[in-house]
């Protein structure tokens, strides 16, 4: 039952970070091992999508519901896949500089006994090179 939080402060806005956050169908331009999105339909702030992640020889899709409320949280339910269940979310909470603070947790168990066994030896990294990839895309984005 692998499990992670981080908090980071960022020079950028509690709205650049929803947006880039909530743009699900960019993801496998930055996102490690997401090979694919598609957003399978939208009911107002909600969304559910399909993700595909790969890894070595390991490729699996999730579906999703992600509901968004914008611009300070997003919570993420799983709803069909490899996993017994999956939850996370985003909160984006402003600084008072025009920066954030970004707080992402997640916490997910796979059914397969094999694939918990190998991400649970590398799921802190993984998950931390995931939100460096977020603040990568952003510096990308929102550079002065």
């Amino acid at each position: 039952m692998p499990t992670y939080s981080e908090k980071r402060r960022l020079p950028y806005s509690a709205d650049q970070m929803f947006t880039l956050a909530a743009d699900v169908e960019a993801y496998p331009q930055f996102l490690p091992w997401c090979t694919a999105t598609r957003i399978k339909r939208r009911e107002g702030n909600t969304i559910y999508a399909d993700m595909v992640i790969g890894f070595k020889v390991f490729r699996e899709k999730f579906t999703t519901k992600a509901v968004f409320d914008e611009p300070r949280r997003i919570d993420v339910e799983y709803l069909d896949g490899p996993f017994k269940y999956l939850r996370s979310h985003w909160e984006f909470e402003p600084d008072g500089e025009g920066g954030c603070e970004v707080d992402f947790h997640i916490d997910f168990e796979f059914r397969s006994i094999m694939l918990q066994k190998l991400i649970g030896k590398v799921f802190d990294e993984a998950v931390h090179r995931m939100v460096d990839a977020f603040q990568k895309r952003a510096e990308a984005l929102y550079k002065d």
